[in-house]
């Protein structure tokens, strides 16, 4: 993400939950706007701890803007963190 907006929105979430490597997939989101976005790939996703929260980070792309999304295992919440121009120089 060459160009990022820091955020902190709160967003509605579709995900897949299975096995192996990657057992969490989103596969899409709500912003609080109403708009949707559709994820076309994952980048890394990797846990990060804040205090006695457990994060899970993604970073996506829907292949016109990247964003990093993270799931709150305490609360489970969703909240949309970062947003880039997929394209930026």
């Amino acid at each position: 993400m060459n160009d990022e907006t820091f955020l902190n929105e709160r967003i509605d979430v579709i995900a897949t939950f299975g096995t192996g490597l990657n057992p969490c997939r989103p596969l899409k989101f709500r912003r609080s706007n109403g708009r949707e976005v559709t994820i076309t790939e994952i980048g890394l996703r990797h846990p990060s701890t804040q205090g006695k929260r457990e994060l899970h980070i993604f970073d996506v792309t829907d292949g016109q803007a990247d964003y990093r999304i993270e799931l709150d295992t305490h609360q489970l919440t969703w909240h949309l963190t970062r947003e880039g121009d997929h394209y930026a120089d």
